[in-house]
């Protein structure tokens, strides 16, 4: 529907004909009629933008078909219009849901801006939105062909997620492709970005590289220990820029935000691997050499994030650090309400460690269910249960707590997630490790045009279960899958959100620090 489409329903329409001139002359199209029974004829047939509704007209009254209306387009904005300026009469057409109200007689220029405030405004907006984003669009594609280093690419992927939430806000249709497009680009040259520099970022100590998995702690969470202060550190579980942009409003109502940081998660960016370096402070490498006891290889059975709390122990002792913590892992509901109920407690001490699993559930759910993967449609779909399950969730309960109290509180998370879309074959022997972004295995066979090969491993930080193991990485968009049973896994996972690989997505993710506004 390009045309805006307006019904206007007087029983007195034939005097109102000059008015109706004067908005079709603005380029909108008016429908009319003159009683109750007709308006909701056309209400049923007819697509409308907006709805002009004589509140005393005979037979049925404005008020008493407007519910009808209401059943039938909730949607559509309804204009009471009244010759009475009767307080009752307003306050039961307020309670009906109408969306403005005018006084008889009307002149074009009252009808004329409320069109504008109610139809119009919302089309300004996009058309405004769509407009900066075609001039930023250029400037976009010129950043990510004269990228140098990795504050470069997050200023890159910080655009593209504000792009993504303001099309999105605006409801601008036919730019998504357009968009999607561009993150495409993106993400091949950071891809590119990433397999060049990765290696010497591991084995550098520090220089121009970015802050990784292992630096957090040391970089951002001890200096505020060191101070006096008490600190909440809370992180969630495969937890992307863009969902932190949706859900800040909820934490902007008890916390001010004092510093909003990128930082890059290891590869793979798997919670194995990524959230063990963060709470141990070193690659994974080097656990598994000093404490093995605490390290699962990806063919062994066993949970690879149980010994979490121990390895944060190790860390604390290596650094002479006598900070008293707590650690919890929340996985449900009622773990959620458990820690909420204890956080006093738990404040006794110097640091509280929480970590939620939720939004990790949810994108293996919505690759295992037909159900979840509908509701979590595309990138807005995802925001957007994130949003709510913030909302609902316990965790709104805690922020309430925690914003009477002195803490310093961290948001944070292991690594990000991508939505796939391209598949790539990739040959492996039966201990290969299953993730649908990384391998690791002997024997491995792929086009390298495909991947980032990593043949030894221990240049990057990895420990390998036998002599021979390699690791590869899918970039992009991509998902690596067998040739066995391939155009029915191909299905079964495009479209799905995966990570462990290399995106900006999944590697630039978000840690936020903030304070009490009470």
């Amino acid at each position: 529907m390009n045309k805006i489409r307006i019904l206007w329903t007087d029983d007195e329409i034939d005097i109102l004909r000059p008015h109706i001139i004067f908005l079709e002359e603005k380029g909108y199209e008016i429908l009319t009629a003159s009683n109750a029974e007709d308006a909701v004829s056309i209400v049923e047939e007819e697509e409308l933008s907006l709805i002009f509704l004589d509140e005393n007209m005979p037979g049925k009254t404005g008020l008493e078909v407007l519910p009808e209306i209401k059943q039938i387009v909730p949607h559509v904005p309804i204009v009471m219009i009244t010759k009475s300026e009767e307080e009752n009469i307003m306050e039961e057409a307020i309670g009906a849901q109408i969306d403005d109200y005018l006084i008889k007689p009307v002149n074009p220029n009252q009808i004329l801006l409320t069109i504008k405030k109610l139809i119009d405004h919302k089309k300004l907006i996009s058309d405004k939105t769509l407009t900066r984003y075609q001039s930023g669009f250029g400037e976009i594609s010129n950043m990510i062909n004269s990228a140098r280093d990795h504050n470069d690419w997050v200023q890159i992927y910080k655009n593209l997620v504000f792009w993504d939430m303001e099309l999105e806000k605006s409801e601008t249709t036919g730019m998504d492709e357009v968009l999607q497009m561009q993150k495409r680009d993106a993400n091949q040259g950071f891809s590119k970005f990433v397999k060049r520099n990765y290696e010497d970022w591991i084995q550098a100590e520090d220089g121009n590289r970015p802050v990784l998995s292992p630096d957090i702690f040391k970089n951002w969470v001890f200096p505020l220990l060191d101070k006096g202060e008490k600190v909440v550190f809370i992180l969630i579980d495969n937890f992307r820029l863009d969902q932190w942009k949706v859900v800040w409003t909820l934490f902007n109502d008890y916390f001010k935000i004092e510093n909003e940081e990128i930082f890059f998660s290891i590869l793979p960016t798997a919670t194995q691997y990524a959230r063990n370096a963060i709470f141990s402070g070193v690659m994974p490498l080097e656990i598994q050499r000093n404490y093995p006891e605490f390290w699962l290889y990806d063919e062994e059975e066993g949970g690879k994030n149980q010994f979490e709390q121990e390895l944060f122990e190790k860390h604390l002792k290596r650094s002479n650090k006598k900070f008293t913590f707590n650690y919890e892992k929340i996985s449900n509901a009622e773990a959620g309400k458990k820690v909420t109920d204890n956080i006093s407690n738990f404040l006794n001490n110097d640091l509280t460690i929480l970590v939620y699993n939720f939004v990790d559930m949810l994108s293996h759910a919505r690759t295992e269910s037909k159900m979840v993967k509908e509701l979590a449609g595309d990138e807005s779909a995802y925001r957007s249960i994130t949003h709510s399950w913030f909302r609902h969730s316990a965790i709104m309960d805690l922020l309430k707590i925690l914003a009477q109290k002195k803490v310093k509180l961290i948001l944070t998370t292991d690594h990000g997630t991508i939505r796939v879309n391209h598949p790539v074959k990739v040959v492996g022997d039966r201990f290969t490790s299953t993730n649908l972004r990384y391998k690791t295995g002997k024997n491995l066979d792929y086009n390298p045009k495909d991947v980032f090969s990593i043949t030894s491993p221990e240049k990057i930080g990895l420990p390998k279960s036998n002599i021979s193991s390699s690791f590869i990485f899918a970039m992009n968009d991509n998902y690596l899958v067998y040739p066995k049973n391939y155009n029915y896994f191909v299905r079964y996972y495009k479209d799905t959100f995966q990570h462990g690989g290399i995106s900006m997505q999944e590697v630039m993710i978000p840690f936020i620090t903030m304070s009490s506004k009470s």
